[in-house]
Formats: structure tokens, C-alpha cells, sequence
């Protein structure tokens, strides 16, 4: 587990691609690349997971992607009728 404050090495995407190959094209362990490269055996596990999946490596953004165009004036009128709608239906619980 990271502790606080703990620094990750970083390893160049270029080179994590190369671990990557080795295993799938010429079959080298998780272990022997974990030491080519100074990192675990389980972080070369990862990338070859993140490339079979995604086909490629490159660095994704975490969180929620933002979204584009957010029209507020529809949002509110939707949010609006919304309301209505509860007020008609059970006008005593308001």
C-alpha cells in the first residue's frame, strides 16, 4: 500500500510499450521485465492489461469528463416542468 507522501517512478510511455511487446511478442515474464525495467512484475501485469484492452497506453484523465455545450436555460425549464409535475402529483408534501 502507498504510504503519504510516497514518490511513484515514472516510466516513459515509450518504453512501458516496449515492456508491453516483449511480453506479448516474444513471451518474456512479468518477472524478468519487472527487473529490466526497476519496476514490479505486477505494474508490467498492468500495462499488459490496459493494452489488451485499450489498445494502447496513453495516459487517460480520471474523473468525470466535462461535458461540452451545457445548455442551462433547457436544463432549468426541464428542471422546472419537473417541479410542476411533483406539485400536481402530491401538492400535500411540499
Amino acid at each position: 500500500m502507498a504510504k503519504k507522501g510516497q514518490r511513484f517512478k515514472k516510466v516513459a510511455l515509450d518504453k512501458r510499450l516496449e515492456a508491453v511487446k516483449e511480453h506479448l511478442e516474444e513471451g518474456k515474464s512479468y518477472r524478468y521485465l519487472g527487473n529490466k525495467y526497476g519496476v514490479s512484475p505486477k505494474t508490467v501485469e498492468t500495462w499488459v492489461r490496459i493494452y489488451k484492452r485499450d489498445g494502447a497506453l496513453d495516459i487517460q484523465k480520471k474523473g468525470r469528463p466535462k461535458e461540452e455545450n451545457i445548455d442551462y436555460k433547457e436544463r432549468y425549464e426541464i428542471l422546472k416542468k419537473f417541479l410542476e409535475f411533483l406539485d400536481e402529483e402530491e401538492p400535500d408534501k411540499r
